[in-house]
């Protein structure tokens, strides 16, 4: 008795492990390759559970089928149509869309295809570039650039033997001399910048001597003429003056000059200690000597 179950429970699991070796799952995101013998049997393209022969008669292998995308890893220099090294980073986008002629003519696997494609978009940018300048390379012609890349890339795989892959997009994500080079080009933008700094600067320095200059100028012509207003004024003034007061002592001769000698008198003995050495008989004391006869005649009267 408990052999015979002991003989359907192995019977069971063997059963159960030969049903699971025939059904296999398709995801979604991946092909399912069925291969017989080593050869490919069938290729299921729709997700699902799908069923198969045990092995060693068949067995199965899933690829990708999504859009992959293929970094650029080589950072040898590349010449341009006037014998520049350049460096440029690149990324393709691709996917595998014939299974069967993806396996026979490059992999079983999606690194087989990577390999591969960068060998062969490298070779079309080395080509391209090549009849491409810098200026070219960074301007809008780049775009042109990379369809021709992209073509190129296209009639490779899709030639005589097709890969079974689609390239989508092939893209410049960086594009630049090689170290030594940009180096160089550093050093020439500098100096180009400091020659234009110093320039700017000696521009400066002349237009602020010109603007000190014309300063200056104004400053003089505004003083001369503020001078002259003043001379002017000053002269009007004193003939008004030298008038009044010729008007006033007009009216009485006598009192203008004991007037002007009381002034000079004023003026010589300013101070104290001042020492003059005068004859007394000169006109100089008249106003005195007036004085004197005049408060003397009444004395003998």
């Amino acid at each position: 008795m408990n052999s015979k179950i002991g003989f359907y429970i192995s019977s069971a699991l063997v059963g159960l492990a030969l049903i699971s070796s025939m059904l296999f799952v398709v995801d979604q995101r991946q092909f399912g390759v069925v291969y017989s013998l080593g050869q490919i049997k069938d290729v299921i393209t729709e997700p699902g559970l799908n069923v198969k022969l045990p092995p060693p008669f068949q067995n199965v292998t899933y690829i990708d089928k999504r859009l992959l995308t293929l970094d650029n890893a080589d950072t040898e220099p590349m010449l341009t149509a006037e014998k520049q090294r350049v460096v440029i980073d690149w990324y393709a986008r691709w996917r595998i869309t014939d299974p069967s002629e993806y396996i026979r003519n490059v992999g079983l696997d999606e690194s087989a295809g990577a390999i591969q494609l960068a060998r062969v978009v490298r070779n079309a940018f080395q080509e391209e570039i090549n009849k491409r300048t810098v200026k070219e390379l960074l301007s809008l012609k780049r775009e042109a650039l990379l369809e021709d890349v992209k073509r190129e890339v296209l009639a490779a795989v899709k030639g005589a033997k097709p890969w079974g892959v689609d390239v989508v997009d092939v893209r410049i994500t960086r594009a630049d001399y090689v170290d030594a080079i940009t180096e160089s080009v550093y050093r020439r933008m500098e100096a180009e910048r400091k020659r234009v700094a110093n320039e700017l600067r000696s521009t400066g320095a002349a237009e602020g001597e010109k603007i000190r200059a014309d300063a200056d100028r104004q400053r003089e012509v505004t003083v001369a003429n503020a001078y002259r207003e003043a001379q002017k004024i000053k002269g009007e003034g004193d003939a008004q003056a030298a008038q009044i007061y010729a008007e006033s002592f007009g009216r009485d001769a006598q009192f203008a000059q004991f007037y002007r000698s009381l002034e000079a008198y004023k003026t010589t003995f300013s101070k104290k200690s001042d020492v003059m050495v005068v004859d007394p008989s000169t006109d100089f004391f008249k106003a005195f000597r007036g004085s004197g006869a005049s408060s003397a005649a009444p004395a003998k009267k």
